[in-house]
């Protein structure tokens, strides 16, 4: 197994090994660089995975002290992971992508009060091929000729009555889940439940694909169980070196260059710990605006109790998707859109979530037909704003020694009129089949996609970092994780993220072989 030198100042040090960090540092290492990631938490194997939300949540989940004003729960505002994989361990493996005018939301939504909506700086043609390079990479279903999955029953109630609705934009969505044997790994045996990680390694995951492929280049090297702490800067302002805690010691790894994919919160923290007489107030942060424009998709939930058995815990978690609402259509009241999915849930979640303090018959007589359940799910777009936050309380600390951070959201009127709409959609849709009861879920299960903390742009004044993900303030400091995104557009993040950092990479390898980094 390949070891670098704490001493070795031609490392390219990656923070995180999730689909960000996991990524860059097989690509990077694939292209002759050395490089040391830093993964907070354990590296599990499959033996370690198993079929069960409650036992695979303490193996996963980031556990450690986070605060939270606003509408978030304030103990626990965030679903991320604390393992090699990060949240790719968590995911459901859903990978749309941007829509164009996702990513001209500024040019096409005009200007929303008290939001801070601007154009992506990349365009839309100039992310298409990285698109494509992510699909092919992740094997996404449905994209360059993989198939796509089977229709589970959850999915087939949904279709039939999204089509008595009028949809028609209707499939098993593009995932990166297996539907057929590839890369070595098998494919989906609809066991259900994805985002306890998957058994078989049928979705994909960097725990299993990318850090064993940066492994096998020699040029790699995984250091789990290591939380960086804070960024050293040379004199020059470049930053030389990162300082993380290890089997109880604090070591300092020295480098050429840093990428930091921490998954937002853990990205914005490391950055705004990380003070010095040239930045003041945390680094890479001359705009202000390191933790700021903090966007989380809005995922509300609607169950039918069917009249007939459904099982909607046998197939992939995000078994199938409606599309028709994704467009623009302001004559609903609101701009942007939302995806309606298929989603399950095990007796635990909905006993804490259906009806949350709730006993008696009310609850019980739901989960007495927990075979005859279908579930869906609504993603919807989340407008950047300057007030949703991620910063840091001043005197709170956690096991670490760390200052906790404090997540600051609050819903944007565009935000609560889309989840209202949105709600009767997904009401109407059961209804359609003759449900015995429909139930509607709130949304007060923790921010899974998480976006916008250093978002990026050609202004160095209203953005932190470049269209590469490289900061503004520091030119060997990147960030590439989805705290790059200046809008969050109204589908999940994982393979825009991926297809960034595939670009990202090529742009670090041409500053490395011309010298300038």
């Amino acid at each position: 197994m390949t070891r670098f030198s704490l001493e070795d100042e031609s490392v390219f040090v990656v923070i995180g090994s999730g689909a960000a960090g996991g990524t860059l540092s097989n690509e990077l290492a694939r292209k002759g660089h050395k490089v040391v990631c830093l993964e907070a938490g354990p590296r599990l194997t499959l033996s370690d995975i198993v079929n069960d939300e409650a036992v695979m949540f303490d193996k996963l989940t980031w556990l450690d002290k986070r605060m939270a004003t606003g509408k978030p729960n304030p103990q626990f505002p965030v679903w991320g992971c604390k393992t090699v994989g990060g949240t790719t361990m968590h995911w459901t493996g859903a990978c749309p992508r941007l829509e164009p005018t996702e990513m001209r939301a500024r040019s096409t939504y005009g200007e929303l009060r008290d939001t801070t909506l601007v154009d992506w700086p990349i365009t839309p043609e100039e992310l298409a091929p990285w698109y494509d390079k992510a699909e092919i990479r992740m094997g996404v279903t449905g994209k360059h000729g993989m198939p796509f999955l089977p229709a589970g029953n959850n999915f087939k109630v949904l279709a039939a009555g999204a089509r008595k609705c009028g949809y028609i934009d209707i499939d098993t969505h593009n995932m990166a889940i297996n539907s057929i044997s590839r890369d070595g790994r098998p494919p989906c045996q609809q066991l259900g439940f994805c985002t306890s990680g998957c058994a078989i390694s049928a979705k994909w995951s960097t725990l299993y694909t990318e850090i064993p492929q940066a492994e096998k280049t020699g040029h790699f090297e995984l250091r789990p169980e290591s939380m960086a702490t804070s960024i050293s800067l040379s004199e020059a302002g470049r930053v030389n070196g990162v300082t993380y805690l290890s089997g109880g010691k604090t070591h300092t790894q020295k480098a050429t260059g840093v990428a930091v994919a921490g998954n937002v919160v853990e990205t914005t923290r490391l950055l705004l710990n990380t003070r010095s007489a040239r930045f003041p107030h945390g680094l890479a942060n001359n705009s202000g605006l390191v933790g700021r424009n903090y966007m989380r998709h809005f995922t509300i939930q609607v169950i039918g109790v069917m009249p007939g058995k459904v099982h909607f815990n046998r197939q992939t978690h995000l078994a199938g998707v409606v599309r028709d609402e994704r467009p623009h259509r302001p004559e609903r009241g609101f701009v942007g859109g939302f995806l309606i999915s298929t989603v399950p849930f095990s007796p635990e979640i909905l006993a804490k979530h259906l009806l949350p303090g709730g006993w008696g018959r009310d609850l019980t007589s739901v989960l007495d037909k927990y075979d005859q359940l279908a579930g869906l799910l609504m993603t919807g777009e989340d407008p950047p704003q300057l007030s949703n936050a991620i910063t840091l309380h001043d005197t709170e600390r956690d096991a670490n020694g760390l200052p906790v951070p404090v997540v600051h959201y609050e819903d944007h009127p565009n935000t609560m009129a889309m989840k209202t709409y949105a709600w009767k959609q997904g009401r109407k849709i059961y209804e359609a089949l003759g449900a015995e009861q429909v139930i509607e879920m709130g949304d007060d299960i923790p921010a899974t996609h998480n976006m916008g903390t250093a978002r990026m742009g050609h202004d160095p004044k209203a953005s932190v970092c470049n269209p590469f993900g490289q900061t503004h303030d520091v030119d060997n400091l990147f960030i590439s994780d989805g705290s790059l995104f200046p809008t969050s557009g109204g589908c999940n993040p994982t393979l825009t993220i991926v297809a960034l950092v595939l670009r990202q990479a090529e742009h670090i390898n041409g500053r490395i072989h011309t010298g300038r980094l």
